[in-house]
């Protein structure tokens, strides 16, 4: 008993520092790795994947939520509009105007208009111009007769629902005769009714031509409704 008494100090160190050793000793045989198991299927490897797993799943999440919505969901590429319009392509057509006739015999001609005679007999050379869709060629000769300021003067026809061309370049019907006058051809042909009345199509050839015989000298015939005076 004495013993006890003198040393108590003593012992109870020694039971305190075998409690410590014991626990630690618990404590580190928890966390042991077996060594007959390898790593990669053990509880480290097990541990690792979830972790993993759980990572990669944070960041497409991430990812995901950064996205536009219009991304977040598939959806097949949506083909381009197309354009509600399409810009419909440029018309044009040659015009030219001649009376190169009346040089085959200018003694039939107006002597006082001899001055104004193309030397050559072209009033307005064959050109390349525009036309809108659904002009006719007496809304062409218009326009360019305006635009390079040549003289042009007609008539309204009623009884042929069109225009009757009297004058182009100061040369009038009858100027040359009374068999003279001015008639159209399209494409080397002379139609049956009005300049007013024809309707351009893409690449036409127009030409306004004087006669001073009825067509004849001009590749054409008159025929009263179809030529010269009835246009």
């Amino acid at each position: 008993m004495n013993f006890l008494k003198k040393n108590k100090g003593k012992i109870s160190v020694v039971l305190v520092v075998f409690v410590l050793l014991l626990a630690a000793y618990f404590a580190g045989g928890n966390s042991k790795i077996d060594d007959t198991e390898p790593v990669e299927n053990g509880h480290i490897s097990e541990i690792y994947t979830e972790e993993t797993e759980e990572k990669t799943q944070a960041e497409e999440k991430k990812t995901e939520d950064t996205l536009p919505e219009e991304q977040k969901e598939d959806k097949p590429p949506q083909e381009p509009e197309k354009a509600e319009s399409v810009e419909k392509a440029e018309l044009f057509c040659t015009l030219c105007v001649r009376c190169d006739t009346i040089l085959d015999d200018t003694s039939r001609f107006d002597e006082g208009k001899l001055d104004i005679l193309p030397k050559n007999g072209v009033i307005f050379a064959e050109q390349k111009v525009e036309f809108s869709d659904g002009e006719s060629v007496f809304d062409v000769l218009l326009r360019e007769m305006k635009n390079n300021k040549i003289h042009l003067e007609f008539v309204n026809t009623p009884v042929y629902g069109s225009v009757y061309i009297e004058g182009i370049g100061n040369i009038y019907e009858f100027d040359a005769g009374e068999l003279s006058g001015w008639m159209y051809r399209v494409n080397g042909e002379f139609p049956n009714f009005g300049c007013s009345k024809y309707i351009l199509k893409q690449g036409d050839k127009v030409e306004f031509v004087y006669t001073c015989d009825l067509g004849k000298d001009v590749g054409g015939g008159y025929v009263k409704g179809q030529g010269a005076y009835d246009e």
